[in-house]
């Protein structure tokens, strides 16, 4: 199966760049382009992509407003932001409006296109210095999603583990002696008594709350 990708990024050169990532590779086409966040969730909606690679700085709408737009009108569609910009206030409103990961653009060439085929899986990539913002975030006082996920079991508490170091539902799997269903069924227990949708939203949540630390 084909990825359909959206490049979004207001520097032609940059666009033009990560065409050339993708257009030698059958796995994928890259069905269009966009250089702002308005042109992107149009442009998604219009041509039915599967993964958009979102820039989060650009003119008349940026890619936070852009992902959560996306998140409501095509939640089929994975964001994949690719940014040069690592601070808190970058990260977190990018996780928080649905990002499925997010990587910076000086990631090997090998690391994006594994992230794309992640991101088209549901599955989250979160850059090192991510997800160390992700860790240092200042944590909530207990109760409300703290006290949710407390009541996380042991092995939901393991793929969750696995899940902040970056590994595949396969990998987790594996290296639990269990099924790769079984690992999506925890996932999807864990996300349910967090109160989230996606992979990165759970690390977020366990790390703000010290579930994770």
């Amino acid at each position: 199966m084909t990825i359909r990708l959206l490049v979004a990024d207001d520097h032609p050169v940059v666009r033009d760049g990560l065409r050339g990532v993708f257009d030698g590779d059958p796995d994928f086409e890259v069905a269009g382009e966009a250089a702002d966040g308005a042109e992107a969730v149009d442009r998604a909606l219009a041509l039915g992509v599967d993964v958009v690679l979102m820039d989060l700085r650009m003119p008349r709408m940026g890619g936070v407003e852009a992902i959560g737009l996306l998140r409501e009108r095509a939640p089929a569609v994975h964001v994949l932001v690719l940014t040069t910009y690592d601070s808190d206030a970058d990260v977190l409103p990018a996780i928080e409006a649905g990002a499925t990961g997010y990587l910076l653009k000086d990631a090997p060439r090998d690391e994006l296109v594994r992230a794309v085929r992640a991101a088209h899986q549901g599955q989250s990539v979160l850059a090192p210095t991510v997800a160390q913002k992700l860790i240092g975030r200042v944590r909530e006082p207990a109760g409300g999603t703290a006290a949710a996920s407390g009541t996380l079991t042991e092995r939901e508490l393991e793929v969750l583990r696995l899940v902040a170091a970056g590994t595949t539902n396969r990998e987790a799997a594996r290296q639990l002696f269990i099924s790769e269903a079984t690992v999506k069924t925890h996932l999807l227990h864990l996300y349910a008594k967090l109160g989230v949708r996606d992979r990165a939203a759970a690390v977020a949540a366990a790390y703000r709350t010290g579930l994770l630390t």
